[in-house]
């Protein structure tokens, strides 16, 4: 999303990155990476994390693990929408986004999402800037969510989506979810302190 009043500095947006998960060296990188993003926002711009996904897949169910363990830490300074309790997912995303500008009209969104890809991409995690496609893998049309994303490439595209999201690995899914969840909150939480510095 963007807003009129959002001004962004005169230097080049932050570059895509593209990390595996299970690389020692890519949790840190993401953080760093999701801190170049979130220095984009506005000084005192509130922060908005939403995960999008349903429990009833295992592919699709990386946003709400990332949600849900988001959810457990002891306190964060951003607001979440999306976990395994109340899922955001594609009967109800218009209405969660309607609900989100309502309460933060003004919010930096950071949007969570599984993706498919190529086989040699699979358990590779995204950084990017502007919004996620939801849907975009199966064909649905739902809105962009998200002034920047972060996606999880769960399995293999282009052939039989709804059946190859149904038959994703838990494992890899719930490790991604893990990366995802702790570099986020680290680099929300650095980008925070470094605001009120």
């Amino acid at each position: 999303m963007s807003y009129p009043f959002f001004q962004r500095p005169s230097s080049s947006e932050p570059t895509m990155v593209k990390l595996p998960y299970d690389q020692p060296e890519s949790f840190s990188l993401i953080i760093n990476a999701c801190m170049e993003h979130i220095k984009m926002r506005a000084l005192h711009q509130p922060i908005a994390v939403v995960c999008i996904g349903t429990d009833r897949s295992t592919g699709d169910c990386l946003g709400p693990l990332v949600g849900s363990r988001l959810e457990r830490l002891d306190s964060y300074p951003y607001h979440l929408y999306g976990t395994l309790a109340e899922p955001v997912h594609a009967v109800n995303l218009q209405q969660k986004l309607q609900q989100l500008n309502e309460q933060l009209p003004n919010a930096f969104v950071i949007a969570v999402d599984a993706c498919l890809g190529q086989s040699t991409s699979v358990g590779l995690i995204q950084v990017q800037s502007g919004p996620v496609k939801p849907g975009a893998g199966v064909n649905k049309q739902l809105p962009p969510v998200g002034d920047m994303h972060l996606t999880g490439i769960v399995n293999i595209g282009g052939f039989m989506e709804y059946f190859v999201l149904q038959n994703t690995r838990l494992h890899l899914v719930m490790n991604m979810a893990d990366i995802i969840a702790d570099a986020l909150h680290q680099a929300i939480i650095r980008s925070v302190r470094a605001y009120e510095a």
